[in-house]
């Protein structure tokens, strides 16, 4: 799904009243001096449940109401919180070494104490998808729990079911990028989403008054926050990773998932942006032969 409506146009205003809403070898950057450096993210690096047998559930309080849950079942919570929505398939596979039954376990528990909510949504044909996301709730709970980083943001709800099922594939795509960085001697640390990049994108350009089109304030606001101009647009990745690599520095890797229904326009925006570009491997040939033809040399890498 093109994400193109969320690129920062200059030209055009986005609104604030919703939560804001992706080349051959990744390229990285220094993060700006100004932003705080990330604490470790903690539930994903290289995560094992302990057994379930000694996985006991302990009491955790919010307001007025107590809530037992097990080292796993916040280890999903922290999962589910930081990237909106995550499939069923995937979370067992990376969360609970695809142990699905265990898995489900821990989802009913989670569902019937009113953390987690789950949908089945249709993808083609016959097939679903099941996707499962926190509570307004269960964000709250997690959040007091501190599992995650303070820095870290923390989301809740089901979005519209196309937004979704292209989100739900960001988790998997953040796995296969880790498994690079760790690879290379490094941690990550933090995930952003688009959704807080729009954010902070135009709470920083509302500052600007009658100097929101100069194209040297746009292209100053864009290395502010780690992004190019563009055509006289920032655009947005799908998702950013910031990670501590082998030499201790603190970098950030920009990743966009492209999918067949991408414009040539759109694609190549997100090339020239400096995005590592994922695909599905179905639609990588056609996505290839558009960089091509525009003569880019980002490569198109397949989850």
């Amino acid at each position: 799904m093109s994400r193109d409506a969320f690129s920062f146009d200059q030209g055009r205003p986005e609104s604030t009243s919703r939560e804001p809403e992706r080349k051959d070898a990744p390229s990285v950057g220094r993060i700006a001096p100004e932003r705080p450096e990330p604490s470790s993210i903690g539930p994903r690096e290289m995560y094992s449940p302990k057994p379930e047998r000694d996985d006991s559930p302990r009491a955790h309080t919010l307001g007025d109401r107590t809530f037992l849950l097990r080292d796993s079942e916040l280890q999903t919570m922290a999962e589910l919180g930081t990237f909106r929505v995550v499939a069923a398939t995937d979370l067992a596979r990376f969360a609970y070494a695809s142990d699905s039954a265990r898995m489900q376990r821990d989802i009913r528990r989670l569902t019937q104490q009113g953390l987690v909510s789950e949908r089945t949504l249709p993808v083609s044909g016959r097939k679903t998808l099941r996707v499962l996301a926190l509570t307004k709730t269960g964000k709250r709970v997690i959040e007091k729990a501190g599992v995650l980083p303070e820095n870290q943001k923390v989301y809740h709800g089901i979005l519209k079911p196309r937004e979704a099922k292209h989100d739900a594939q960001l988790y998997r795509l953040f796995h296969a990028e880790s498994d690079r960085i760790q690879n290379a001697g490094g941690k990550p640390l933090r995930v952003v989403l688009d959704y807080e990049l729009k954010r902070d994108l135009n709470r920083d350009r509302a500052q600007l008054g009658d100097r929101q089109k100069d194209p040297q304030e746009l292209e100053s606001l864009a290395g502010r926050h780690g992004l190019l101009l563009v055509d006289g647009k920032i655009p947005l990745p799908d998702m950013r990773i910031e990670y501590q690599n082998a030499e201790l520095e603190v970098q950030r890797l920009d990743l966009e998932l492209a999918t067949n229904h991408y414009r040539p326009r759109s694609l190549t925006t997100k090339a020239k942006a400096g995005f590592s570009l994922y695909s599905h491997r179905d639609d990588a040939s056609r996505l290839r032969r558009i960089l091509d033809e525009q003569e880019l040399t980002a490569r198109i890498l397949t989850l």
